[in-house]
């Protein structure tokens, strides 16, 4: 593969197309072939640059499962200004407050009935896909060190952060997973995620970078016409969440559609559960099994499980990819010896440069040249890493993050109740779920039952929670804070 002289990384994507470089909706069955994408990438860059645009500006881009809000994403980059990419979903409610928040310029979206709020704030709405270009559109020289994206972090209310990723960020980590997942140049993968989830996203980069193709299909509450699109358009790699795997287990057909052309299956965006692996490998048995663990503050993956370890292994989420170191530290930030379980912490040239505009988050969360990921985990001898928990404030149901805090909130405010922690736990179809340990106010006149039957009714549904247990007192820090590692014991 040749390199560009540039470290723009949309350019070295577009340098890295090859024959088998294409773009496909499942859908609609339309194509977009190699030089096709090259020029329309070109071209949105243009496009972006002729509506007044400038390098550095930030443009919010609404991202459903489609081809053109991929090629929006990376024109805006080739073109040096900064995407925002929002699911399309989310976009009405919470658009605007990310548009703020960034100091979006201009905002794209395929379906402009969603960006009501842009001309209100005086942005650039852009309704239009643009014709391809040619190679007179160049990209802007930018630097590894420049911003290439400000990827919002997931959360349950609220604005998200946004996380500043860098063009060396992304290309450290789309190659070092193309290394972890032997991918080749004929690669074409289903991709059900759209590019505003840090895992859709490394989807997309790392088959494009690699010379491959991408699918996207847009109808998972269909999970079978998904299966059959892989058939139709020969993938090779499928990536999914594990509520997709614990769809595809128990709502799809999928012990009856051979998929023959299928080399691997990925999973991240949360624990599955061992046995539910264990089930979906017996199921599946032909394609290769990697479940991986990330965090969109170091740009996607920071480890990976090739299939031919799981037997031995079941349970760990891997090795971290090769160009990453992982420790695991107490809550003084020392180092801990392999087996012990602390905080797992990340360096390495995909730990992004912090959130924008949010410096006292930047240093805790990025500070002393480690990424503290906020989840408990220890490594083994062989240095493979095992979840065991979460320090951080956010747990990840269904794929969606939901604030440790805001429960606890909404639980403190049931009469009855005096002290509450939140904790995530392991669940066969949520990937995570609430454990909640519940304080009484003082000597209560309220049955145990009907207090935790309350506190049970004031979860929202989409809160999966797997347990509401009372405790005489909570444990804490030193400092005073919930020892969320010392939740366990009550388990």
């Amino acid at each position: 593969m040749h390199k560009s002289p540039e470290s723009n990384f949309a350019a070295c994507l577009v340098e890295r197309l090859g024959g088998n470089s294409s773009l496909i909706d499942a859908a609609t069955n339309e194509s977009i072939h190699a030089g096709a994408i090259a020029g329309l990438i070109r071209g949105f860059a243009a496009g972006f640059l002729a509506r007044g645009l400038r390098p550095g500006d930030r443009v919010v881009i609404s991202c459903g499962v489609s081809p053109a809000s991929a090629l929006a994403y990376l024109g805006a980059m080739y073109a040096g200004c900064v995407p925002v990419p929002v699911d399309e979903r989310t976009l009405a409610a919470s658009g605007e407050q990310v548009a703020a928040k960034s100091g979006a310029k201009a905002a794209w979206a395929e379906k402009p009935a969603e960006c009501k709020w842009a001309a209100e704030r005086g942005l650039i709405l852009i309704r239009e896909s643009f014709p391809p270009s040619s190679e007179a559109a160049g990209p802007f020289p930018a630097a590894k060190s420049h911003l290439a994206a400000l990827m919002p972090t997931s959360g349950s209310t609220g604005t998200p952060r946004l996380v500043m990723v860098t063009h060396g960020n992304l290309m450290a980590n789309t190659e070092a997973i193309i290394r972890s997942q032997r991918l080749g140049s004929d690669e074409k993968a289903m991709l059900i995620m759209p590019v505003s989830y840090c895992f859709g996203a490394s989807v997309l980069h790392t088959h494009l970078y690699q010379g491959g193709a991408v699918v996207f299909d847009s109808r998972f509450m269909f999970p079978d016409k998904v299966l059959q699109a892989i058939n139709t358009y020969q993938c090779t790699t499928f990536a999914g969440v594990p509520t997709v795997y614990s769809i595809l287990l128990r709502r799809s057909n999928l012990r009856s559609i051979p998929l023959p052309t299928l080399r691997r299956f990925l999973q991240a965006g949360g624990a599955l559960a061992p046995e539910n692996i264990a089930e979906f490998r017996q199921m599946a048995s032909g394609p290769e099994f990697f479940v991986m663990y990330g965090q969109t503050e170091a740009t996607a993956r920071i480890s990976c499980f090739a299939a031919d370890g799981l037997s031995e292994k079941l349970g760990s989420v891997g090795a971290p990819l090769d160009n990453l170191r992982i420790r695991v530290a107490d809550d003084q930030g020392r180092e801990l010896p392999l087996g012990q379980t602390g905080e797992i912490q990340v360096s390495g040239p995909s730990v992004c440069a912090g959130y924008l505009d949010e410096p006292e988050a930047t240093q805790q969360k990025f500070g002393g040249g480690w990424l503290r990921t906020g989840d408990l985990g220890c490594l083994d001898e062989q240095g493979y890493l095992w979840l065991k928990g979460r320090t951080s404030e956010f747990i990840k149901i269904r794929g969606v993050r939901v604030s440790l805090a805001e429960v606890e909130a909404k639980v403190m405010a049931v009469p009855g109740v005096g002290e509450c922690a939140a904790a995530a736990v392991q669940h066969p179809e949520a990937g995570e779920a609430l454990a909640l340990y519940v304080v009484k106010d003082g000597p209560s006149g309220n049955g145990s039952d009907a207090l935790l039957e309350r506190v049970r009714t004031a979860l929202p549904p989409h809160w999966t929670c797997m347990s509401v247990k009372l405790v005489a007192k909570l444990p804490r820090t030193s400092n005073g804070k919930i020892a969320r590692a010392r939740l366990q014991a009550f388990a």
